[in-house]
């Protein structure tokens, strides 16, 4: 693991540089970097997004099965596995960006914790240790503000990515959307700044793609009913 943390580190190690060699910030570096990684993610979070609207619209149908079958454990599992199976999806796929993302925050975690081990421009050593608004050192935890938004962010995140998880036993799914942001506030206050810096602003932006995202899907969703109900007059009328 070791082995696998340090490979991320050093390969996260550069960009980094690069990217403080030309804007001579720190924060905004560590903020640069976020939106480099969650572009090169889009397609994943892109995927997520997707699977948990698909979710969120078999809630109806995975009611109407638990209530059939309330008293057959074994035939409600076996529908639910069938309807999921005809729509395309699972509930666990919204979790996969978040496994692959885990040994990029490991590596950023140690990248931050031991910066010269990974970075080696000598203007690094006191880059690590400059101020960010209220932040005096960000190679140092927060003790508030940044882990609260860190948990804040993590939960709306949460609840889009487990969205639909909670029927046909996804319960403790469900628990995780409530767990989740009060790890990652206890885990935000003793960690360096630059990480709880980096996790908030990555919730920010997958927010951000979900409203986007549903709100295109809205509108597709009202152009094909639009569409439908022109077609539906239109066969009247020939009936007619």
């Amino acid at each position: 693991m070791a082995a696998i943390t340090g490979f991320f580190a050093t390969v996260i190690g550069y960009p980094m540089q690069w990217i403080y060699s030309v804007v001579h910030n720190y924060g905004v570096s560590i903020i640069i970097l976020t939106l480099l990684v969650r572009l090169c993610l889009l397609p994943l979070y892109s995927k997520q997004i997707k699977n948990s609207a698909k979710m969120a619209e078999l809630q109806p149908k995975l009611k109407e099965i638990q209530t059939r079958y309330a008293n057959n454990r074994e035939k409600m599992n076996e529908e639910v596995s069938k309807l999921y199976e005809q729509a395309g999806t699972k509930p666990t796929a919204g979790c996969l960006p978040l496994l692959i993302q885990l040994p990029i925050i490991y590596g950023l975690f140690a990248l931050l914790r031991n910066p010269l081990v990974y970075m080696k421009m000598t203007n690094m050593i006191a880059a690590v240790h400059e101020s960010f608004f209220w932040v005096t050192d960000l190679s140092q935890p927060d003790s508030w503000f940044l882990p609260i938004l860190a948990g804040i962010t993590t939960y709306f995140t949460s609840a889009v990515s487990m969205a639909g998880a909670e029927g046909a036993g996804g319960g403790m799914m469900s628990g995780m959307k409530y767990f989740m942001p009060i790890l990652i506030f206890l885990m935000g206050r003793s960690f360096p700044a630059g990480l709880a810096l980096y996790w908030t602003i990555g919730n920010v932006v997958m927010i951000a793609q979900s409203f986007y995202f549903n709100k295109k899907k809205a509108k597709e969703k009202a152009r094909e009913e639009a569409e439908a109900e022109v077609l539906k007059r239109m066969r009247k009328e020939g009936v007619k």
